[in-house]
């Protein structure tokens, strides 16, 4: 997936449509000059809809897309004849997506199903016609109501990708060696901080024909909740993986202390994080032998599982996926 067509931020005026308005209309035929208030409703605005598609990853297609217009409702007629609705706007976006309220911030909708259609602005309603104000002591009225305005909101669509492990790790971690080793995606791989500056998602394929998704999303660091280096565009997508593979390199001065920087991190973004599943990688382990494995164990965080894996001569590969695959399965 390009850095440059992956956009997982986009802002937009969203504009509904305005309902019709009533018709204040009356009877009026060859033997009928008098006829009693016939007027029909107006159409009710078009609304800006939002739809899941599995099918798309990023949020490109809406980029240059600064207005969402949708067309107003017709006016009703005579006849009882109600004018035609306004046409609603479908906005496609990928699974993960979440819609919030510019100005106030406020979460509005969250797309998680394919074909999931949620009104994202609604259209105004259409006014009623003369016909619905006929009384007893008023049988001609001479009014109809107008229809309601349209809403006008400056809308924020954010993608959070959605996979079944997120690799949590600082920087230069070997998040993407191992994304490109354990799946067929090849993600940028240098050796210095930040190679990776948007999420990367490949399909692990396990036995018996199965598989799960692994996301490598930007390097995390200290102060990232502060909004620090990628800050919270990382830990946007952290909140949407079931499993947290954390990965410290094996030639880190205190793994115990940088794992626990991790996680405050993580809750301090959002406490939930916390209670999602975690495996502990150690990377770069064929700088090790035993006798250091045995020792670095004991200096190790409690409470979680540990694997060592080495992404450049596969070592401990097929056991970290039987682990990843035994926390997905449960």
């Amino acid at each position: 997936m390009s850095s440059i067509n992956f956009i997982d931020y986009v802002k937009f005026c969203s504009r509904s449509g305005s309902g019709g308005a009533g018709s204040a209309h009356f009877r009026r035929e060859k033997f009928v000059p008098k006829g009693g208030p016939d007027g029909g409703d107006g159409g009710r605005g078009g609304h800006i809809i939002l739809r899941g598609n599995q099918q798309l990853w990023t949020l490109l297609h809406l980029k240059y897309k600064k207005h969402v217009i949708a067309s107003n409702g017709k006016p009703g007629e005579g006849g009882r004849r109600s004018g035609l609705d306004g046409n609603d706007v479908y906005l496609e976006v990928p699974l993960g997506t979440i819609a919030k309220n510019a100005e106030t911030n406020e979460r509005l909708v969250e797309i998680t199903e394919e074909g999931q259609e949620i009104i994202l602005t609604r259209g105004g309603k259409g006014g009623l016609g003369n016909d619905h104000f006929k009384t007893p002591t008023n049988q001609t009225p001479r009014y109809a109501q107008p229809g309601e305005a349209g809403i006008e909101e400056w809308i924020i669509l954010e993608l959070k990708v959605l996979a079944d492990v997120g690799l949590v790790g600082f920087p230069n971690a070997g998040k993407s060696t191992l994304l490109s080793v354990i799946s067929a995606a090849k993600p940028e791989i240098a050796d210095y901080p930040f190679t990776t500056i948007v999420p990367n998602l490949g399909v692990v394929s396990y036995r018996d024909f199965r598989s799960f998704i692994v996301a490598d999303i930007p390097g995390l660091i200290e102060g990232a909740a502060e909004g620090k280096g990628l800050g919270h565009r990382f830990l946007r997508h952290i909140e949407r993986n079931s499993i947290l593979l954390f990965m410290i390199a094996a030639d880190s001065r205190d793994i115990k202390k940088d794992f626990a920087i991790l996680l405050e991190e993580l809750r301090k973004y959002n406490p939930e994080l916390l209670d999602k599943k975690r495996i502990l990688a150690i990377t770069k382990a064929d700088l090790l032998d035993e006798e250091l494995k045995k020792e670095m164990k004991k200096e190790l965080p409690d409470g979680i599982e540990i694997v060592f894996i080495s992404s450049i001569t596969q070592y401990g590969i097929d056991e970290l996926k039987d682990v990843l695959w035994r926390a997905i399965d449960q």
